[in-house]
């Protein structure tokens, strides 16, 4: 066992908040047809409350932090709040376009000690990307900062979302990443918009295009992204915990607003009304969701993919019940192995091209 997992499965047993998910704004200068927020300001946290928010982090026990958005250099005080934090000492990750990044900002960053910079690419050509993005020229601005950030060092992630409109482009960006040298990351989950509308769910990628993904070998690991802990050592896996969030990560809003993660919009509470270590510790909320085991999934717990499912309860909820299926991570597993989930079975089937066909409305289950 690494380290960082001995540290993880310590921070779970004393119920430390391990990592926070913090965004400091939804303002942004793409728009990109995928992204789930709205980019109005409607209230945004000012520097001295992301300041104090940053404090009771500290005083919480939490050592990593993300500081994403939105654009995160939308924020002029961004370096501000950046600086802080790594005078906090945490281990401090950023998302980002790139796009307002240019050489004094990355050397700044490295002065800084950035751990990690994730920077999105959702093709290699511009004409696909620069129309996802809808910012033109924003591909060719958004590779000149991963050189700059490479140049200067930096540990440099290449995010690809995958969805209809850069279905064929997953090669070429992985060649790119090798070209400019570094990390490539695929991600094949598009999510509802934070206020519920679905109607982008409609760029996910079909089934066969998922099974032909998941044949790539040097790509499964990257897309097949684990949530869950591993249950310890000889312990039955329906003991287990469904996923870290509200365990031993947080996500804060820039409103103030608390969730379990950025997936999970369950509302927990909010840092302007109450002390993060309240919520942290007393929100009805967060309990529930800690109060959950794999056995407590009423259709999952009875699936042959229990154990190795990349089932996320925060699309679950946003189906309408966090303890049911996501019939989002039900096809993944589907094309993953060829065997129908539990959830395909009970609600629906396959069709010809492998993808999951839903026959009745999904029901709330009790």
């Amino acid at each position: 066992m690494s380290l960082t997992q001995n540290m993880n499965r310590r921070a779970l047993a004393l119920g430390v908040p391990w990592a926070c998910h913090l965004d400091i704004t939804y303002r942004c200068n793409e728009r990109c047809v995928h992204c789930y927020l709205e980019h109005d300001d409607l209230g945004e946290m000012t520097t001295a409350e992301i300041k104090d928010v940053l404090d009771q982090l500290a005083q919480a026990g939490t050592l990593f932090l993300t500081l994403s958005g939105g654009e995160i250099f939308m924020r002029r005080d961004f370096f501000e709040i950046l600086e802080y934090a790594r005078r906090l000492l945490f281990n401090v990750r950023l998302k980002t376009n790139g796009v307002m990044i240019r050489q004094p900002e990355a050397e700044r960053l490295l002065r800084l000690g950035v751990e990690q910079i994730q920077i999105s690419v959702y093709s290699h050509r511009a004409e696909v990307h620069d129309a996802i993005t809808k910012l033109p020229g924003s591909l060719r601005r958004t590779i000149n900062a991963i050189q700059f950030l490479k140049s200067q060092g930096l540990n440099i992630i290449l995010a690809n979302v995958l969805m209809t409109a850069n279905r064929h482009d997953h090669a070429g960006v992985r060649a790119l990443a090798r070209e400019l040298g570094v990390t490539y990351s695929l991600d094949p989950t598009i999510t509802p918009k934070i206020d519920g509308d679905r109607s982008i769910l409609n760029l996910r990628v079909s089934g066969s295009e998922l099974n032909q993904l998941f044949r790539e070998d040097d790509l499964v690991g990257d897309a097949e992204q684990y949530c869950a802990p591993p249950p310890p050592p000889g312990e039955d896996e329906m003991q287990a915990l469904p996923c870290h969030a509200g365990h031993t990560t947080i996500y804060i809003s820039p409103y103030g607003d608390v969730f379990p993660c950025v997936q999970f919009p369950l509302p927990s509470g909010n840092v302007r009304r109450q002390k993060f270590i309240d919520i942290w510790q007393n929100s009805s909320a967060l309990k529930d969701v800690r109060s959950i085991r794999v056995k407590d999934l009423p259709v999952c717990s009875t699936c042959s993919h229990a154990g190795t499912c990349s089932r996320c309860p925060g699309l679950a909820y946003m189906e309408g019940n966090m303890r049911g299926p996501s019939t989002t991570d039900c096809e993944k597993s589907y094309q993953r192995t060829g065997i129908p989930s539990a959830n395909m079975l009970r609600m629906g089937r396959t069709d010809s091209s492998g993808a999951f066909v839903q026959i009745q409305p999904l029901a709330i289950l009790n």
